[in-house]
């Protein structure tokens, strides 16, 4: 098979062009031929441009290849075991955590042979779903079962993207879309460019993925956490874990997929000695247009065509006080929704549904901040979110109404009193205000500052009665825990640090794929197998993901 890249069609194109291009550049009609990737080029919106990636088996593909530079062979995706349980294996490898890290590495190792115990905080989907919606319809938290916690991890209640900029040389990504596919996603998700799946998908997703690992002999235990390692005291060697239902259970190997929220668990990690690190993260708020001007903007008169679907972005300002700002985790079609995890701390993201009809766009415009604006260590940075994000309930006057701001307001320094054309989307509801008490001063200035640049990047972007509504906090995890080549922590042998929480990965796509790399780790390490497959530097600035 060869590899055919940048075959540029018009968006209404016939149906047959595609296979006329393909003949024109291989000289001949191919023996048959698939879909690879299908993008777009809306640089110019009264023109766009569909870009094609296929996969053609041919007759002479030396000699297509010695006279065409532009063509490759098409590189082997199929996934392949690194190692296998044994026959009669007693011993059992733990995941703490069933987001997508955990449960994507979970389900290798359960196919691998390995019956997995996935020891996870929250609640199983289904009753963590009507946990979250309390929160949304009746202004209840449940500390163990929201948005951060519980079956299916913080990506549930997302726009379920699955893309990502991450190097991946050994497709594990292809491999978390097949599963996706098997467990009922959209087949599109295989070939279009920047696919998506929705919160409600990945909620029967979850379940279905949970079902085959089970039906291969693992075993999940929801509404447990890990309170406790137990260390040997000379090597600091993982023997057990200590879990909240007052047992010990044993385990030699253990993989850390806690997500950014699992506060309590990382203090109880610091206070055991596990080396971690302050890292960067982003603070900042979430932004809300009418989905029709993103649209209008985006693709012109091309709007509305189902190719396209609703038009999303992405924006970068560096501001003159030197703060890079950004857009993060754009959701079309969408929602804002309460992401708070404790009480009194009022926290926000952003949520689509598959179809993207809802009647706002909404974003995170949010501004990069380092270790040295939060010093005191590793923990310094969860103290930090915590700061803004009480001062965020407050602002909004308590029972979880989030504080929100016009955008004309914002920029000229006063606060809001009234809303305007644009519907704010938050449950339980927001609090007209002024948001800069909610932020430090610094990202106030940059977002300022960027927001008009946006506008000239969208004009309209920076409409008065946009809403802006605080606080994103959570973009990423505010710390590392540093792990070797092995994926094994530097300093307590047995335990694996993956996924977001851990700082190797921001988005549903690179945390699975994570999971995927821990996995096989796990696997070599418990039958003595070589050296883990190397997928270079992660990239884990949110920057990256959003």
């Amino acid at each position: 098979m060869l590899r055919v890249t940048e075959i540029r069609l018009p968006l209404d194109h016939a149906p047959e062009a595609l296979e006329q291009a393909l003949a024109e550049r291989l000289g001949g009609a191919p023996l048959r031929y698939s879909v690879f990737r299908r993008g777009y080029d809306a640089r110019n919106p009264r023109r766009i441009m569909l870009s094609y990636t296929v996969d053609a088996e041919v007759r002479e593909e030396a000699a297509l290849l010695a006279r065409d530079a532009r063509l490759r062979p098409s590189p082997d995706m199929a996934y392949r075991f690194v190692a296998r349980a044994p026959a009669g294996m007693e011993e059992r490898p733990v995941v703490i955590g069933a987001g997508p890290c955990g449960f994507m590495c979970a389900l290798i190792l359960a196919q691998a042979g390995f019956r997995p115990i996935v020891i996870e905080r929250g609640p199983a989907v289904r009753p963590r779903t009507k946990q979250t919606w309390d929160l949304w319809r009746r202004s209840i938290l449940h500390p163990e079962g929201n948005v951060q916690y519980g079956e299916g991890g913080a990506g549930t209640f997302s726009d379920g993207k699955l893309w990502s900029q991450i190097r991946d040389p050994f497709f594990f990504g292809r491999k978390l879309l097949q599963e996706f596919v098997k467990a009922g996603a959209p087949e599109e998700i295989l070939f279009i460019s920047k696919p998506h799946v929705g919160t409600f998908r990945l909620v029967s997703m979850v379940e279905r993925i949970r079902a085959e690992i089970e039906a291969l002999g693992g075993e999940y235990r929801f509404d447990t956490r890990v309170e406790g390692l137990d260390l040997d005291p000379a090597t600091r060697g993982l023997r057990g874990l200590h879990l909240s239902d007052g047992t010990l259970l044993p385990a030699r190997h253990a993989v850390l997929a806690i997500g950014h929220s699992a506060r309590d668990s990382f203090a109880m990690l610091h206070g055991q000695g596990v080396q971690m690190e302050a890292k960067p993260f982003s603070i900042g708020v979430r932004i809300e247009h009418p989905q029709a001007l993103i649209n209008a903007r985006r693709f012109g008169p091309n709007a509305g065509n189902p190719l396209l679907g609703a038009a999303d972005y992405r924006l970068v300002h560096h501001a003159a006080n030197g703060r890079g700002v950004y857009s993060f985790c754009m959701c079309p079609g969408g929602r804002v929704v309460a992401a708070a995890s404790e009480p009194g701390r009022l926290v926000t993201n952003g949520m689509s549904q598959y179809q993207r009809d809802e009647r706002n766009a909404n974003a995170g415009i949010v501004v990069g901040i380092s270790p040295a604006d939060y010093p005191g260590g590793p923990l310094a940075g969860v103290e930090f979110q915590r700061r803004w994000e009480e001062a965020a309930f407050h602002a909004g006057g308590g029972a979880w109404r989030a504080p929100a701001q016009l955008v004309g307001d914002f920029l000229e320094g006063r606060a809001s009193t009234a809303l305007g054309e644009v519907v704010p989307s938050y449950l339980p509801g927001v609090t007209p205000t002024d948001l800069s008490p909610c932020l430090p001063d610094f990202a106030v200035a940059a977002m300022r500052e960027a927001l008009a640049a946006f506008d000239k990047d969208i004009p309209g972007f920076a409409m008065r009665d946009a809403v802006l509504t605080g606080v994103e906090t959570r973009t990423s995890s505010p710390l590392r825990i540093p792990r070797g080549e092995d994926c094994a922590s530097l300093n307590t042998p047995g335990l694996y640090p993956a996924g977001e929480g851990a700082g190797y990965a921001g988005g549903i796509m690179s945390a699975g794929v994570d999971g995927i790399r821990v996995a096989e780790a796990v696997s070599l390490a418990m039958t003595g197998g070589g050296a883990v497959r190397s997928s270079g530097r992660h990239k884990d600035d949110a920057v990256a993901y959003g």
